[in-house]
């Protein structure tokens, strides 16, 4: 475990009971997310690649414009 760490859970053990039960669950609730997103990202490379792929070849046709932020 990092130091860090340690340093957030030894600030987290001078919570209440029903802190350190919320804070728990919310940081499994969060490592949870992480995983599932990760997983969800890695599985769609090849997806991602198709999709950008399309998206240099419609810009080389000049199928594309420049997006200005101020004007949407």
């Amino acid at each position: 475990m990092t130091a860090q760490l340690e340093k957030a859970f030894a600030e987290a053990s001078k919570l209440s009971p029903s802190e350190q039960d919320a804070l728990a669950e919310w940081l499994f609730v969060e490592l949870q997310s992480e995983k599932r997103w990760t997983k969800l990202f890695a599985d769609s490379q090849d997806t991602l690649s198709k999709l950008a792929s399309e998206a240099f070849t419609e810009h080389r046709s000049g199928q594309t414009q420049e997006l200005d932020p101020d004007h949407l």
